[in-house]
């Protein structure tokens, strides 16, 4: 099947949706799909306002319709609400041509943490955008509900996977120069990812960031005991999982959690709040504690094994995300 795939967000950024696409991707061709990228590489760009490592497509409808009527998809998938989204999008609806989309990251929130605006804003604009898909891809069934209660239509399940070559038990060692236990974030440093709730907790031994963002020297300043890291490559990444004690995801707004599932993998516990993303990946499974006690959690993570980390974490399969993937897309008749 020829698939086109709309993203603005592709490499070399780093984050969850990047790494969701682009393992898709590998599974897709895999499979024999011919995949055709509609990335922002390919165009003009300038920085995203207050988040300057996410580029935004200049002027994209013209090329954007160039590239899809070059690429005769059999299905469009828009992954994301950005400028080449929107301008997919417009192309699907002028030819009237089905297309899905997915919902992977709470962009209300985020609007509303940096502007103050009332989520009711924010919401309305999304739904707008997903309002003439065939599928609303949704990672997780928490979402899926708090996306209903904000009038979406047309949700469709799809979870995320992670990949247990990459991510799995290794050598504690990369931490060991600083003292024990050892409480580890990755991922963006962002405001949305609510890290002070972590940074001001009174937890023993040592607490580690890793990942960049336009947040990351002012939790520098602000928090100078903390150990702020930059992972290179999967295999640096995988390393600071493995070094880490315990996982500490703050987040009050991540539609899913991918990271979770990588610790997970390489056989570390996590603490969370009880809110979407953790209660679908951690759920009753006693791999995590979720408490809205977050030091509580982070101290009572310490004590679970790795063994059932690791079998909770083989659950997403990869194969299973492709194929739901597949199957939810929209067709041209």
């Amino acid at each position: 099947m020829r698939i086109a795939l709309v993203t603005d967000a592709w490499h070399p950024q780093r984050n969850g949706v990047v790494r969701v696409l682009s393992t898709l991707q590998r599974y897709l061709v895999a499979d024999g799909h011919q995949l055709g990228l509609v990335t922002p590489d390919a165009f003009r760009t300038i920085s995203c306002p207050t988040y300057p490592e996410i580029p935004l497509a200049l002027f994209a409808g013209k090329r954007v319709a160039q590239r899809l009527d070059a690429l005769a998809p059999e299905a469009v998938h828009i992954a994301t609400e950005g400028p080449l989204g929107w301008a997919a999008r417009a192309w699907c609806l002028r030819r009237r041509r089905p297309f899905t989309t997915a919902y992977h990251t709470k962009f209300p929130q985020y609007v509303q943490a940096r502007t103050g605006l009332p989520l009711a804003l924010p919401y309305a604009c999304v739904r707008r955008f997903h309002a003439p898909s065939s599928g609303v891809l949704v990672p997780s069934p928490t979402i899926l509900e708090e996306l209903r209660s904000w009038r979406f239509k047309c949700l469709r399940p799809w979870s995320h996977g992670v990949d247990t070559q990459v991510f799995r038990p290794g050598p504690k060692t990369a931490f060991d120069h600083l003292p024990r236990p050892v409480f580890l974030y990755t991922g963006r440093v962002t405001v949305d990812k609510n890290l002070p709730a972590f940074l001001e907790l009174d937890l023993p031994g040592s607490k580690v960031i890793v990942g960049d963002g336009p947040q990351r020297d002012e939790l520098m300043r602000r928090y100078p005991a903390a150990h702020f890291i930059i992972a290179n490559g999967d295999a640096e990444l995988a390393a600071t999982y493995n070094g880490a004690d315990a996982f500490v995801f703050p987040s009050r707004t991540d539609t899913f959690g991918l990271v979770m599932l990588e610790a997970l993998a390489c056989g570390v516990p996590v603490a969370a709040f009880p809110v979407p993303g953790p209660v679908d990946v951690i759920g009753d499974s006693k791999v995590g504690v979720l408490s809205e006690d977050l030091r509580t959690a982070a101290l009572a993570a310490l004590s679970i094994p790795a063994e059932p980390c690791v079998a909770r974490a083989e659950a997403f399969s990869w194969r299973t995300v492709a194929e739901q993937f597949v199957a939810n897309l929209a067709l041209v008749h």
